[in-house]
């Protein structure tokens, strides 16, 4: 069995062996500067340590991690340009330094390059794995367009923001250990097994993202501390106090809203009514929930138990993550 660490690094060797072509250069150059830009690399990492899961040949399973990272990094350059972000890992966004236009565009040709990844897989499991990555890319997208239009909407519930969150983020930790699965040979009920746990653990990262934004430490959370609180965002924290709070105390809340200037003052008072109702810790309790199903799919997958050590050790190393 393969360490995490050393599934990443037989990664970033990878990322670093990619030959784009050079012309044109205002295509290809943005492509290789985001792949290169970094990061923990845990989405491809879950593609090979599925594989290896269910004894797979990790050099076999490179192609479907290069895919998975190379369609993550999209989306990144995509949700750029939607946020208007500057930055992206203390660096330039793509859409800063060659404009969004071309931004577009190599992102397009991101998505090519994913498909091209995976036409190396073997041809017996090349249909699934298409399938499952398909699945998964839409999935993604839907989730970014459900976010969006919940910004303009005041009736959002938690049920909706789940399913969101389950779209934006989760399907694709759990269409990554699917595909790894899939290449290894898995059987079907496996497959569906890992992707379960994939996917469920996404929604409990997410959800501790939420709690983190507002209660992290500012030295290890890597982002302003109530950053979302400052944005307005539509939370499970602030989904759950709209949904338990009295009156007066939604009246404040909506007040709170509308400060754009004082924003300490901002965070502070709508962190006050976050504890006053205990939210932080029913946030803790719907994520602990999440992470129970997807241990619980894990449990079912018909491997030895040593060989699920090292995704029980990410999990739970996700989870007390502070940053």
């Amino acid at each position: 069995m393969y360490t995490l660490f050393e599934l990443q690094s037989r990664i970033e060797k990878a990322i670093a062996a990619m030959d784009y072509p050079n012309h044109p250069k205002n295509l290809y150059a943005p492509i290789a500067y985001i792949m290169n830009l970094g990061g923990k690399r845990i989405r491809p990492a879950l593609v090979l340590l599925a594989a290896d899961l269910f004894k797979g040949d990790i050099e076999e399973a490179i192609p479907a991690a290069l895919a998975i990272e190379t369609f993550h990094n999209f989306t990144l350059i995509h949700d750029d340009i939607m946020d208007n972000a500057p930055l992206r890992r203390g660096k330039q966004t793509v859409h800063e330094k060659w404009g969004t236009n071309n931004a577009i565009l190599s992102g397009d040709v991101m998505m090519v390059e994913s498909n091209k990844q995976l036409t190396k897989v073997k041809v017996e499991v090349l249909k699934d794995v298409l399938d499952t990555f398909n699945a998964t890319a839409q999935g993604v997208c839907e989730g970014q367009q459900l976010d969006m239009e919940f910004e303009m909407r005041e009736d959002v519930g938690i049920t909706e923001y789940i399913d969101m969150i389950r779209l934006k983020t989760a399907v694709l930790v759990g269409g990554a250990m699917k595909i790894g699965a899939i290449v290894a040979g898995a059987s079907k009920e496996d497959a569906c097994l890992i992707y379960d746990f994939g996917e469920n653990l996404g929604i409990a990262f997410q959800l501790q993202d939420d709690i983190l934004d507002v209660y992290g430490d500012p030295e290890k959370f890597g982002k302003q501390i109530g950053g979302d609180i400052i944005a307005n965002k539509k939370t499970y924290l602030l989904l759950k106090l709209q949904e338990l709070a009295e009156q007066k105390d939604l009246a404040a809340l909506a007040s709170h809203a509308q400060n754009t200037t004082t924003l300490p003052a901002k965070i502070d008072s709508i962190k006050a009514l976050y504890d006053e109702y205990d939210v932080k810790e029913l946030a803790s309790q719907q994520m602990r929930d999440y992470l129970d199903k997807a241990f619980a799919a894990l449990a079912k997958i018909k491997v030895p138990d040593e060989q699920k050590k090292e995704l029980i050790t990410l999990a739970n190393a996700l989870m007390h993550r502070e940053s």
